[in-house]
């Protein structure tokens, strides 16, 4: 039996990527770029349009990291037992990732509500004109939030893989096994 997980690896690091990515350029590229149109009513319809594209990338992107994520538990299932840093980086990563897909949930939420008052116009995808309503202006508050704090999120769990991997270095499992770490 092969001791690579290639397969799972590349899923589980390919899925945040996208994950990662997406959201980053959704946040910078198209919400920029849409509140460059003349028409105030056209900055939230193209907005809404282009999330709403990404919607299906977005879900595909978390659940092949998901898929990989669990591969890699199993896995390294001995290793997250015995060595403690891996186990805490673990726990810590499986929290973030679930904070991760509550926030694309909640800001996929805030986007239909955008998109159903797209007619309202705005000064961007997540700023809201004066004349605006309310519910309006309290979704493209809290979307300008959302779409900001998915890539902190997920850039935080980039930078956790790669210190996993560093912890699964030989001298790094050494110092597991006689007791220095």
């Amino acid at each position: 039996m092969s001791e690579r997980d290639t397969v799972i690896r590349s899923m589980h690091d390919l899925g945040l990527a996208t994950w990662f990515g997406g959201s980053l350029m959704g946040a910078v590229g198209l919400n920029g770029a849409t509140a460059e149109a003349h028409d105030p009513q056209e900055r939230t319809r193209l907005s809404s349009l282009g999330w709403k594209r990404w919607s299906p990338v977005a879900a595909a992107a978390i659940g092949v990291h998901a898929i990989g994520g669990a591969g890699l538990i199993a896995s390294n299932s001995n290793r997250v037992r015995q060595q403690d840093e891996a186990a805490n980086n673990t726990l810590v990563k499986l929290g973030l990732t679930v904070v991760a897909a509550g926030l694309t949930a909640w800001s996929g939420a805030l986007g239909r509500k955008v998109e159903q008052e797209q007619d309202q116009g705005a000064v961007g995808a997540t700023e809201p004109h004066a004349g605006a309503s309310e519910g309006l202006k309290k979704a493209q508050r809290q979307l300008k939030i959302t779409q900001w704090a998915i890539p902190a999120v997920t850039g935080t769990l980039i930078v956790m893989g790669a210190q996993q991997g560093e912890q699964q270095k030989p001298s790094q499992q050494l110092r597991t096994r006689v007791g220095l770490g």
